[in-house]
């Protein structure tokens, strides 16, 4: 099977997938339910939300702009003619399109939405990112960032007691989680 639309919402802070899908074809409907139900499921304040798109016709689609400007949704979208806008939907297909197990093709529409349910569950659960402080997008979109940290924090310590030989620069501390994700970040906070 040569075209399948791979559709997936994901929390920028935490890595998180949201809500996703596989279809066969682009369609504001199939972006509107997804965008539906990552709401519903996420229980979230619509008003709160900000929404990067890339450009496709679903993504800036008259009915998909209604509903966001119903619910009081911020949209940005991708600069035009740049494809690779947002570095954090980038990255995420990329971890799934280069994993070892993905294959060339897909026998059936069934056949790829069973490999991305899998891979959607290892994403958010087990995979650890180098831009989340190498947590899981799990751990981070539930609050358990700090718990994990100072279990690392606690075993880094325990380490450097038993050998401090092994440690040139001291006990050593888990990467800590940065406070605020930004797409493009604004020169303002570079100062910062």
């Amino acid at each position: 099977m040569d075209v399948l639309l791979p559709l997936r919402r994901l929390d920028v802070f935490s890595r998180y997938v949201v809500a996703w899908g596989v279809y066969t074809r682009e369609s504001e409907e199939y972006a509107q339910a997804l965008f539906m139900a990552a709401i519903a499921n996420e229980v979230v304040d619509p008003s709160r939300l900000t929404v990067h798109a890339d450009r496709g016709s679903s993504m800036t689609s008259k009915t998909l702009a209604q509903l966001f400007a119903d619910l009081g949704v911020t949209t940005s979208h991708s600069r035009p003619h740049v494809s690779n806008d947002n570095p954090y939907s980038e990255a995420h297909f990329k971890t799934l399109k280069y994993g070892p197990s993905y294959p060339r093709r897909f026998a059936s529409l069934q056949q790829a939405r069973a490999y991305c349910r899998q891979f959607i569950i290892w994403y958010n659960n087990e995979h650890r990112h180098s831009g989340i402080a190498l947590l899981t997008p799990a751990d981070v979109h539930f609050g358990r960032a700090a718990e994990r940290q100072a279990a690392r924090a606690a075993v880094l310590a325990q380490a450097w007691h038993a050998h401090p030989e092994r440690f040139v620069r001291g006990c050593p501390r888990p990467p800590q989680l940065e406070p605020i994700a930004y797409i493009n970040r604004p020169e303002s906070a570079s100062a910062a």
